[in-house]
């Protein structure tokens, strides 16, 4: 169906498999990603495919942010890359109220924006393996983008918490928290047993419900679109910031660590 530089995509009985497929770079969000998982949706809506599922690799599922290219940018470039966030933002409202039932399979580690496809999804289904982390705090930036959409699967002060600690959750306390909906040491197969049920239900009813969900959310995804992407934009722009990741992307060294 789709093989691009970001992620393969794939049709079989009625259910879309998209893979992030850049280890390499622990699978980060670049706009390649964004344009590629865009069209693999759209080529799911033409075919009436009911059900997607995003996955990535066994070590990272997303990582979130390409911080050699943050790194790369100069102050100011928050402006000319609006389209660009943007775009991530829609890619989320569209996985969280468009008319497929998106899965995330997770095994790894889902980072920062990695934990913005997951919270976008449906119905997230972990390895044992699996960590959720938010770690943005740590370089003074912090999830603009991911928390409504976290905020809506697990509570303002789960979602508060996360960002602070800026420590990986495992699968576990994830699924206590309302972040995985299924977890085990085998997360393939639990994903195989969701599938067969969730591929039965008429792609048409999807739509219809989840825009009724959206309606009765406590959290209004697309009245958060604006203040998300300005916060980001504003964030990812500023010099004491661009500072912190280009250090660490250079040199290995966390803010919080003397020069080497």
């Amino acid at each position: 169906m789709i093989r691009g530089r970001a992620l393969d995509a794939t049709v079989e009985n009625g259910v879309c498999r998209v893979r992030f497929n850049r280890p390499e770079a622990r699978n980060t969000i670049t706009p390649d990603l964004i344009a590629e998982l865009g069209r693999a949706l759209d080529a799911c809506e033409e075919r009436a495919v009911g059900v997607v599922v995003v996955e990535g690799g066994d070590r990272d599922f997303c990582f979130g942010a390409d911080l050699d290219s943050v790194a790369a940018g100069e102050p100011g470039d928050a402006d000319r890359d609006r389209g660009n966030v943007d775009a991530l933002y829609d890619l989320w409202l569209r996985m969280a109220t468009g008319p497929q039932i998106l899965v995330a399979h997770v095994r790894g580690r889902a980072n920062a924006g990695g934990v913005g496809f997951v919270a976008a999804s449906d119905v997230v289904i972990a390895d044992d393996t699996a960590t959720f982390g938010l770690s943005e705090l740590l370089f003074g930036l912090y999830p603009a983008m991911v928390l409504p959409f976290l905020t809506r699967r697990v509570g303002f002060g789960k979602a508060h918490y996360m960002t602070l600690m800026t420590r990986p959750v495992p699968a576990a306390r994830a699924a206590e928290w309302g972040l995985v909906d299924a977890h085990g040491p085998r997360g393939d197969q639990l994903l195989l047993q969701h599938l067969g049920r969730l591929r039965r239900i008429p792609p048409e009813t999807v739509g219809s419900y989840k825009r009724y969900m959206g309606r009765i959310s406590p959290v209004a995804l697309e009245a958060a679109r604006e203040p998300a992407v300005r916060a980001n934009l504003d964030i990812f722009s500023d010099p004491a910031n661009l500072r912190r990741v280009t250090r660490f992307v250079e040199d290995g060294v966390y803010p919080w660590e003397a020069s080497r």
